[in-house]
């Protein structure tokens, strides 16, 4: 709550540089200038096999666009390919907005299928709580490989708990309310915290977010996400966030690593927007314009601003 009454923040070391480069700090903060230590430029001989294969579920009636947004943060935070598992409906709208997707009908075939093709699995865009996005996280919680929960598959966690070492968690402070059982202004009073206690009763990595996203990782790690701004506050946010760090899994970052680097260059793509537009009007697909640049950091930037 800090941002409400802190304008530029300026700091001196009085001094004491070498001293308190010796000191273990207990979290880091994150942003764009330390893109470049997580994602590396690629291999030239590349192709979309070696840049991740990840699943996305999700998308029941009247969702549609939860998980096409996610599916394309996916894409274009460079996953190789995206196979998106959603309600039949769906299907001819999503391929008629982004062809690159890989779009099915979920099915339990077709979730066993893809489950066994994916790398990576995110699950919660537009899931619903009904028995349809019920029976696809029962079979998901049975998967082995590296998974991001989000939305619905959260409350779905917090009505039937369990712990796992291989996934991420991408709640907001509503969604940490539930998983923890307390008030949203219990959560929001001590973020760091919270987040520690969420890792702690679920297991892997923990992405609380907000003003301040704060980061947990399964050995203890902690970290803030330094960048973002209030014209974020608006739909379809998160679930370009976990298009984004699904896809940095994907391409073989560990589920910290991961979180850490997708929360930086989804609040960077915001922050540069609004020091071109403002804050208000900001669209969470308006993100895709300005994207490119953060997951791309060792292109210059005045280049790619051009």
């Amino acid at each position: 709550r800090a941002r409400d009454v802190v304008g530029q923040l300026h700091y001196h070391a009085l001094g004491l540089e070498a001293w308190l480069a010796g000191q273990q700090a207990p979290y880091a903060r994150f942003d764009e200038t330390q893109l470049s230590r997580w994602l590396r430029p690629r291999r030239p001989g590349s192709h979309k096999g070696d840049n991740g294969k990840l699943v996305i579920i999700g998308g029941d009636h009247g969702t549609a666009g939860a998980i096409r947004m996610t599916g394309e943060a996916a894409l274009r935070a460079g996953a190789g390919l995206v196979r998106v598992l959603t309600r039949a409906e769906n299907i001819a709208p999503l391929v008629t907005a982004r062809p690159e997707l890989m779009v099915h009908e979920l099915t339990l075939d077709a979730l066993d299928a893809s489950l066994e093709w994916a790398d990576v699995v995110v699950i919660g865009p537009g899931l619903g709580q009904q028995e349809w996005g019920k029976s696809a996280l029962a079979k998901v919680r049975q998967c082995g490989k590296p998974m991001l929960w989000d939305a619905d598959a959260l409350n779905l966690l917090a009505i039937a708990p369990d712990t796992s070492h291989n996934r991420i968690l991408t709640p907001h402070p509503g969604e940490a309310a539930r998983l923890l059982n307390r008030s949203v202004a219990e959560i929001e009073s001590d973020r760091l915290l919270s987040a520690s206690e969420l890792a702690q009763r679920y297991g892997g990595c923990v992405v609380l977010k907000g003003a301040g996203t704060v980061v947990t990782g399964p050995q203890d790690e902690c970290g803030i996400i330094d960048v973002g701004n209030p014209g974020m506050g608006t739909g379809g946010m998160g679930d370009v966030l976990s298009g984004i760090i699904g896809a940095l899994l994907a391409q073989g970052l560990n589920l910290f690593d991961a979180a850490c680097a997708g929360g930086v260059a989804h609040g960077a793509a915001a922050d540069a927007l609004a020091q071109r537009f403002g804050t208000r009007g900001m669209l969470a697909t308006d993100l895709f314009s300005t994207l490119y640049r953060f997951v791309n950091p060792d292109i210059d930037t005045d280049q790619n601003h051009d």
